[in-house]
């Protein structure tokens, strides 16, 4: 359905800067210039991310995006994986179910994508209505009454009524504006690693294949154009190397090195790898999302970790009531920062204590927990044990309000 129609206002009201062109600050931007606002979008990377690790997608956050028209092109772009398939060392498979059985509680809108393909998107959902800045990122914030003032890395100075930090987990805008990582940032014990190669083989369509052992747990999933992604889960309680690339490769070879089945051949494929990620699995808990002017939305604001697996739908949400409230507010920012967080405070903070209890499904502590886990995963073979298990999770508990008119 296209719901452009019901906005109609192109009004300028306010100026915005978005920082972060990941998929919170994209979605946050398109939102804004429909709404007739002057936006703003600086990434510090050269270009929009690419590869990283997939996405299951449905929920709330799906609905956003079909108000934003892309649905057809996320469909067409992802995944509908028909087998999660658990191996042994040997690769002998020990447990699996169809998760199609499950996404039909939410009636076919669900759809494994490419974080990058999601954020990619967004972004040209907007792009031709928002001016866009790559290569950049703050420095400095300086709020006055009416305004922030803000210092850039290389750009010139500039004047917002507004900024919105949307650049994830290590955000620039919440260390300038709120304090240090360590004063919100709660590691989870468990690391991810995420890459992409093109020719692996063996290759099992729309086939979630895992491997898990106590403390660890790899996937491999193709995807489009011969491409093999692997995505590991490891509990680590060392220092993780932060944007070296080097460093994290090592890491992971160092950390994996003695896990059973394909793991020596894929870590040999590491360096022909087209794209590399690897983070903690962390939260993010604030005791609020906004300070005067400025304020936080994504995995900047309240990630729930990568346990969770509904980062991306969050992050679309979020900035969707975000651009609601302002519009409804009349430029009102801290009425529009309270609605924001009002509603949307409960539905986070659960996403987040869920996503602790997690840890055992992805990394089991001990020999107990990886027995427990694998039965469980073979019994979601059976559809109402699998709805129950897995059903309510596809249904968020939030009512989005309807596309403002005017």
């Amino acid at each position: 359905m296209d719901h452009r129609s019901n906005c109609q206002s192109k009004k300028v009201l306010m100026r915005v800067l978005i920082v972060g062109a990941g998929i919170a600050g994209p979605t946050l931007a398109y939102w804004l210039q429909r709404f007739g606002h002057e936006v703003t979008l600086v990434e510090h990377a050269p270009h929009l991310r690419e590869g990283g690790y997939v996405v299951d997608f449905w929920g709330a956050g799906f609905d956003v995006a079909d108000r934003m028209g892309i649905v057809p092109r996320l469909m067409d772009e992802g995944y509908v994986v028909r087998e999660a398939r658990e191996v042994s060392s040997a690769g002998r498979r020990i447990a699996h179910f169809d998760p199609r059985h499950v996404i039909g509680i939410s009636g076919g809108r669900f759809v494994t994508i490419g974080r990058s393909d999601l954020s990619r998107a967004a972004y040209d959902a907007a792009d031709g209505n928002v001016e866009v800045v790559f290569g950049d990122t703050v420095t400095a914030l300086h709020e006055d009454r009416d305004r922030v003032h803000v210092e850039f890395e290389h750009a010139a100075p500039r004047e917002f009524d507004l900024v919105v930090g949307a650049d994830g987990l290590h955000s620039r805008v919440r260390k300038l504006a709120f304090g240090p990582d360590e004063e919100f940032e709660r590691y989870l014990g468990i690391t991810v690693a995420a890459f992409d190669v093109v020719g692996y083989r063996p290759r099992d369509e729309l086939v979630a294949v895992m491997h898990t052992e106590v403390g660890d747990q790899v996937l491999r999933l193709a995807l489009h154009d011969d491409a093999t992604m692997f995505c590991f889960m490891f509990r680590y309680d060392g220092e993780v190397p932060v944007d070296d690339g080097v460093a994290q490769q090592e890491l992971l070879r160092r950390r994996m090195c003695d896990v059973g089945w394909e793991v020596p051949t894929i870590l040999e494929q590491m360096p022909q790898a087209r794209t590399f990620y690897l983070d903690r699995a962390s939260q993010i808990r604030m005791p609020s999302w906004s300070s005067g002017r400025i304020a936080l939305i994504g995995d900047a604001a309240a990630a729930p970790s990568l346990l969770a697996g509904q980062g991306s739908a969050l992050a679309m949400i979020e900035a969707y009531i975000l651009a609601c409230e302002l519009h409804e507010a009349h430029g009102d920012h801290r009425a529009a920062f309270a609605g924001y967080e009002r509603r949307l405070a409960q539905l986070v903070r659960g996403k987040q204590d869920a996503a602790t209890r997690m840890g055992a499904a992805f990394a089991p502590r001990n020999r107990m927990q990886l027995l427990l886990r694998n039965a469980i995963v073979g019994l979601m073979v059976i559809p109402p044990i699998a709805n129950a298990a897995m059903g309510r999770s596809l249904v968020d508990p939030i009512r989005l309000p309807p596309v403002p008119v005017g």
